[in-house]
């Protein structure tokens, strides 16, 4: 039997998880978490992912993600496979990182399944014990978006508490931050009181095991597109094509806007080499803001073979001097 097809659409939520093969750590060590931070902070920047809650978890990592464009699975296929490439180079291993499938379960955002979902992954850590529940705040994890939703200063672009927050009715000031510090010590305390932490609140049973999240409304909605998909019908509202609406419309501004930058014109690229440094810099900046396939690169850009491109976006993204440098420096400024 083939796997069930996403449901991808424009403002999807989805609580997105995954372990690492035969349960062994993703995440070594202080270096690895960072490496995956840095990869979803370029994966957000890519998609224009929207994350409201995340946290590492040694062997396997949680995200409460929201796709403003139908963009989940090219996404996911970028991040976990970036991620694996950096994993592997440090720890000089090869193979497969992570367990089968990553799951992502779509969530209701209205009522409480969003908040619910949010607060499921910040409490992961004290279900598993990572620190002294009797001694220690939650906040002592520190791979978790928990920490940064209690110091604004430290969050990135891409976190965005607004909405749990708003779902608690509680504003991202001090006082807000504060009694969202107070509601979820409670929960921490509720877990270490409980002789099976993973069932404190009921609704969690559905987070681990079901495909959606939400109201009996929600859940029909969802099974009408997944029908959809699986009927052959792949209405555009509902599932992101191979390359999406969203990454191939900014892939084009960014290549027209490149063109402006460099003095080019469209004309000029069959003139160029293939192997021309402003044609690296161009496939290097739209590869590293969207999602955008390397066929549509090599193609778009008059580059020949597409397994050069990888290698052309990597001299880009390596040199520290010289012209792909002072190239680089151009086009990143692009917005």
């Amino acid at each position: 039997m083939g796997r069930t097809p996403r449901v991808e659409f424009e403002g999807a939520v989805y609580h997105v998880m995954c372990r690492g093969n035969r349960q062994e750590p993703v995440f070594r060590d202080k270096s690895d978490n960072e490496v995956f931070l840095n990869a979803l902070d370029e994966a957000c920047g890519r998609c224009g992912w929207r994350i409201h809650a995340f946290v590492l978890m040694g062997n396997h990592y949680h995200l409460l993600l929201e796709t403003p464009h139908a963009n989940l699975v090219d996404g996911m296929r970028w991040l976990q496979g970036t991620y694996t490439k950096r994993f592997n180079a440090r720890h000089k291993e090869w193979g497969h990182l992570f367990q089968g499938r990553y799951k992502a379960l779509l969530v209701d955002p209205e009522g409480d399944y969003f908040q619910t979902v949010s607060s499921y992954i910040h409490l992961n850590p004290a279900r598993a014990k990572c620190f002294d529940l009797g001694k220690e705040k939650l906040s002592a994890y520190p791979w978790s978006s928990y920490v940064l939703f209690l110091h604004p200063r430290k969050r990135p672009e891409w976190l965005d508490v607004e909405r749990t927050f708003g779902c608690m009715e509680l504003l991202d000031d001090s006082s807000g931050r504060a009694r969202y510090e107070e509601a979820m010590q409670k929960r921490v305390l509720e877990t270490a009181c409980s002789e099976t932490p993973w069932d404190v609140d009921e609704r969690w049973t559905k987070i681990r095991r079901g495909w959606y999240f939400g109201s009996d409304g929600f859940r029909d909605r969802m099974v009408e597109a997944l029908d959809d998909v699986m009927d052959g019908k792949r209405r555009d509202s509902f599932v992101g094509g191979e390359v999406n609406r969203h990454d191939v419309l900014a892939a084009g501004r960014l290549f027209d806007g490149s063109l402006n930058r460099l003095g080019l014109s469209l004309s000029d690229l069959s003139k160029l080499k293939k192997s021309d440094p402003r044609k690296k810099a161009m496939a290097w900046i739209v590869r590293k803001r969207t999602c955008v396939r390397n066929e549509w690169i090599a193609q778009s850009m008059e580059m020949g073979c597409v397994s050069n491109v990888s290698s052309f976006i990597r001299q880009v993204d390596e040199a520290t001097e010289g012209e792909l440098f002072e190239l680089r420096k151009v086009l990143v400024q692009l917005v």
